[in-house]
């Protein structure tokens, strides 16, 4: 049995159909992988598409192709070749390091212009980054930040893993295959009698909160959560892509996201004369929201710990996912290591 205190199946996953096209109600999701198995499995439920993330950036009107990679460096610099690319970076990347005179990075903007200089930084991840945390980034600590993927080549794939894409139909397809034949119950809060439903199943997993779940014993855990504002717009194409990021901080959303980008290509895209964007606002969490990021820092981190110690010593139940491991996880992983469970 599967019980979910939201009134859908699917989790973050969930699609709704607004105007014939399939909306992500949580966030964009983009299946990727570089595991056949992983890849092999999800298709033996629902067949994908060949979706390939391309976001694009936006700053201050001009737009900038992610991730940073050579169409990245010619749109900022107006380089033609790698080995101009690579002057530009280096040289700024020797100025951030003169700056630090000899010291480790103490924060993220220290980190980050280590990496790939002040342009880069400023124009595509100082105003999208200090959205995301909701404060500033010499506010943030360093290892948020260890390492930025600088691509010498004229490719726009974001992902570099084997496989990717959406099921087609949308990610129902997949959550009504892998529930065939299960018993699932919605809207039901597990913790209103929380007795009933661990006495119920000789083993229970346990998606949830973990901290929730030990009634906040320690204190409770913090995340980041966005909040979502979906437009119907009378244009069969709004933006050509699917994921555009706005990357200046005077912008209040982080992204743009346009949902029939998922799964229609071409002339798919104008038989449809309408189109559904949802503008993502990243916010502090608080009660009565839903979670979404585990904030990883120290003191998180070794709160969470705490709860795990006591997680450890249950014989019945499996606490698995972002909530009940107080880690992000892409999907793809997160099968391969039920997979790893069962053992196939």
């Amino acid at each position: 049995m599967v019980i979910d205190k939201r009134p859908h199946l699917g989790g973050n996953v969930y699609c709704e159909n607004v105007e014939g096209i399939n909306v992500h109600k949580y966030g964009a999701h983009i299946f990727h992988t570089s595991d056949k198995r992983v890849w092999s499995f999800v298709n033996s439920i629902v067949e994908f598409n060949r979706y390939t993330n391309s976001p694009l950036a936006n700053y201050k009107g001009r737009l900038y192709n992610l991730p940073f990679n050579m169409n990245t460096f010619s749109q900022i610099w107006g380089v033609v070749t790698p080995e101009q690319a690579v002057a530009k970076l280096e040289e700024q990347r020797a100025e951030a390091s003169l700056q630090l005179a000899g010291r480790a990075p103490a924060n993220l903007e220290e980190q980050a212009l280590l990496l790939v200089g002040k342009d880069v930084y400023e124009i595509l991840i100082k105003g999208y980054t200090e959205k995301q945390w909701g404060r500033s980034c010499s506010e943030l600590p360093a290892f948020i930040i260890r390492r930025l993927p600088v691509r010498m080549v004229f490719d726009n794939n974001y992902f570099n893993d084997k496989y990717q894409g959406v099921p087609v139909g949308g990610y129902n397809k997949l959550v009504e295959g892998l529930l065939e034949g299960v018993e699932t119950r919605t809207g039901v809060d597990f913790f209103e009698d929380k007795s009933h439903w661990m006495g119920m199943a000789d083993k229970v997993v346990f998606s949830g909160k973990i901290d929730e779940f030990y009634d906040y014993r320690f204190g409770k855990l913090e995340y980041r959560t966005v909040r979502f504002e979906e437009e119907i717009h009378d244009v069969p194409n709004y933006q050509g892509n699917a994921v555009v990021n706005y990357t200046e901080r005077e912008v209040p959303y982080t992204r743009v996201i346009e949902h029939k980008h998922f799964e229609m290509f071409g002339q798919e895209v104008y038989d449809n004369p309408k189109t559904v964007v949802s503008k993502e606002y990243s916010t502090e969490w608080k009660d009565g929201m839903e979670p979404y990021y585990p904030v990883n820092d120290e003191k998180n981190n070794a709160l969470y710990a705490k709860y795990k110690t006591l997680a450890d010593k249950e014989d019945n139940i499996i606490f698995g996912g972002r909530l009940a491991e107080y880690k992000y996880y892409d999907m793809a992983p997160i099968v391969g290591k039920v997979l790893d469970f069962w053992g196939l």
